[in-house]
């Protein structure tokens, strides 16, 4: 059968997402063409809006709608231990386990070369920029305990070292116990990454 082109762009477009196959894409666009037309406008007007009213925090470059993300302007937050996430969802997994009260710093991804991402192509120079600051005295490495993740601690912690950053004043750290190797941590429940961080160990 021919598809029906208006149809058709809706299924690409949704294929197009991580983690939808062309079944789910399909079952998707079908599903919005029953959902009557003020719904489907408001779901449009909202997803056109996810770029214009949102912002990346000038700090630890999180999603937010402000210049500083609401973790970066909680003065309860404790500034001298950050968090270094490979994407807010990460960071959004921390905040749900509510065990945390530091601050983060988001680096974009993680190191992958297959996929052409290299460390210049994530938020290492900022996070450098931070900790020459002095300000802070641990950071903790919580990128994920896969191969890409591993990596990326692994140039962090090399280019600490090569700028001469780590020692009495700087403590690195690395998530520990309870999050087995070759997992993502936006799926970690709260407990699991609870324990992920009291069990942390030093690079």
């Amino acid at each position: 059968m021919r598809s029906i082109r208006p149809v058709q762009k809706v299924i690409d477009a949704f294929e197009a997402l991580p983690g939808i196959g062309p079944k789910s894409a399909a079952r998707l666009a079908y599903y919005l063409l029953n959902v009557p037309q003020e719904k489907l406008t408001r779901f449009a007007q909202a997803l056109e809006n996810l770029k214009k009213d949102t912002k990346l925090c000038a700090l630890c470059f999180n999603v937010g709608e402000e210049e500083f993300c609401p973790v970066c302007q909680d003065d309860n937050r404790d500034k001298s231990t950050v968090c270094v996430v490979e994407t807010s969802l990460d960071l959004l997994a921390f905040e749900r386990a509510d065990g945390y009260k530091g601050v983060y710093h988001v680096l974009g991804g993680a190191v992958a070369p297959l996929a052409g991402i290299g460390p210049n192509d994530l938020r290492i120079p900022q996070l450098m920029a931070r900790l020459k600051t002095g300000e802070i005295k641990e950071l903790i490495l919580a990128t994920n305990p896969n191969m890409e993740g591993e990596a990326t601690a692994m140039y962090i912690v090399e280019r600490i070292k090569e700028l001469g950053l780590q020692g009495d004043s700087l403590k690195v750290t690395r998530i520990g116990r309870g999050l087995p190797t070759g997992a993502d941590i936006e799926y970690a429940d709260g407990q699991t990454l609870t324990r992920a961080l009291e069990g942390r160990g030093a690079m």
